[in-house]
This record gives structure tokens, sequence and C-alpha cells, in this order.
């Protein structure tokens, strides 16, 4: 059992029956493929990533006691959504996996600025959201977020 599985346990467990063994399939996808750095959040109410602290010292600007977030998953009556601020904020890493999307699965990509819907589990491409882990370091991140600051 992989440390996110064990971290999110509580909350797979809360899920319906239906939902999952895919979900934890997918908290094993991003555990297996995030870049060395990022780490579960064992606090969060759903499974996440983060920058930690070591890593990214001022934390997360609206609460600098925590550490920079990254990904995350939810689970809602209608859908199951993947929260990855790299698309939010890198117009190529967007680009590509727009792009990635569209050969690899026949659904039409269900999104909004950083989330990604998934209205069956069954579609979901694990394949490709490992791809999508493995595209951004913690320090590449950091550079992205401490830009977008610079500039608000």
């Amino acid at each position: 059992m992989s440390s996110a599985r064990e971290c999110f346990s509580g909350w797979l467990k809360s899920l319906p029956e239906e939902r999952r063994d895919a979900l934890a399939r997918l908290v094993d996808v991003i555990e297996t493929h995030l870049p060395h750095g990022f780490e579960p959040s064992p606090g969060a109410e759903a499974p996440s990533w983060v920058v930690p602290k070591s890593i990214y010292p001022p934390g997360y600007h609206c609460d600098p006691k925590t550490p920079l977030p990254f990904l995350g998953l939810g689970s809602t009556k209608g859908h199951v959504a993947l929260y990855h601020m790299g698309l939010y904020s890198d117009p190529e890493l967007l680009a590509w996996f727009e792009a990635a999307y569209r050969e690899r699965v026949p659904t039409k990509l269900d999104m909004g600025k950083s989330c990604i819907r998934f209205k069956k589990v069954e579609r979901i491409p694990f394949d490709l959201i490992g791809e999508l882990c493995t595209r951004m370091t913690p320090h590449r991140w950091v550079e992205i977020y401490e830009s977008a600051r610079s500039r608000g």
C-alpha cells in the first residue's frame, strides 16, 4: 500500500463502493508518477499533493502556515474531479494535455481551469493522468507560482 493510499484511506472508505477501486487506483497512479518532492497532504479532506515547506518555506500565500498546493482529487455525486494547478498556470502543459486527451480518449474533455471532470470512473485515462503527473516538478511549480505572484 502506498503512503498516499494509507494517508487517504479514510476518504477512500467514505466513497460509494462503485467508485472506491477506481479512485484508489487513481491515488496510486498519482503517487507513482509525481516527481520526487511532492508529498501527500494528510490533513486535507480529500486527497491532495503539495510542495512541502521543506522545499518551499514560504508556503501558500493565502495561509503561509500551509504547504503550497499542487494537485487534488474530489468525488461529487455527478463526477470525479482531478485538480492539477499546472494545467491552470502553464499554457504549454495545457496544450499538450488537451491534444493528448483528444488522441487517447474517445469522449470529450470536460474541464474547467484546473479541474478535469470524469462522469464515469471507467473512462478515467489512468495512463494519461500518470503521464501528466510526470510533466511538472515541485521546483518548476514553485517557479510558475512565484512568477504569477510577482505579476499579481
